[in-house]
C-alpha cells in the first residue's frame, strides 16, 4: 500500500517535526513590540504636551498684543503712559491665567518733558500645578513687544 504525503508533510519530517515558533520566539518578538509601542507612546505624549505650550504661547502673544494696543491707542500724556519699573496684571484668557508685567520708561526727555517713550510688554501663562500644565516659563514660554511712542510735539532743534 502506497500513503499519498503532502508537500507540507515531507518538509515537516525533513526538519524533525518542527512547525511554528516556538514559546521563546515568541516571547522575545512580544518584548521587542512592547519597547517599539512604548516608544511610540512617549512620542505621542511629547506632541500632545508641546501641543498645549505651543497653544499658550499663540494665546500670551495675542494678550501681549491687545495689551499694547491699548497702550498705543492712549493719549502721549495720559497717566496710563505714566513711566513705570512695571505693573504686573494677572488675565485670563481662554480659561488660562496669564501674567502681563508692563513697563514703560522716558527714552527722550527734552527741556524735563519726555519725547519718546519705550514700552514693554512681556506675558507668561501661569502654570497649573498638574503636571502636564507645567510649561517652561522662561524663554519658551513668555512672549515679549517691545514699542516706542513719540510725542506730537516738535523738538527744540526743529522749526515749524
Amino acid at each position: 500500500m502506497q500513503t499519498i504525503v503532502n508537500q507540507d508533510e515531507l518538509n515537516r519530517r525533513e526538519m524533525g517535526g518542527e512547525a511554528g515558533f516556538s514559546l521563546m520566539e515568541t516571547a522575545i518578538a512580544l518584548v521587542i513590540m512592547t519597547i517599539v509601542g512604548l516608544g511610540g507612546a512617549s512620542l505621542f505624549y511629547y506632541a500632545a504636551r508641546n501641543t498645549t505650550s505651543a497653544s499658550d504661547r499663540t494665546m500670551a502673544m495675542a494678550v501681549a498684543q491687545q495689551k499694547l494696543e491699548q497702550l498705543r491707542n492712549a493719549d502721549f500724556s495720559d497717566s496710563s503712559l505714566t513711566a513705570t519699573a512695571g505693573t504686573t496684571t494677572t488675565i485670563t484668557r481662554g480659561g488660562r491665567q496669564y501674567t502681563c508685567l508692563t513697563s514703560i520708561v522716558n527714552s527722550n526727555v527734552i527741556n524735563g518733558a519726555a519725547t519718546v517713550k519705550t514700552i514693554t510688554v512681556r506675558v507668561t501663562p501661569v502654570s497649573g500645578n498638574e503636571t502636564w500644565a507645567q510649561n517652561v516659563t522662561s524663554l519658551f514660554g513668555s512672549v515679549t513687544l517691545v514699542a516706542q511712542r513719540t510725542a506730537l510735539t516738535v523738538g527744540p532743534n526743529r522749526s515749524l
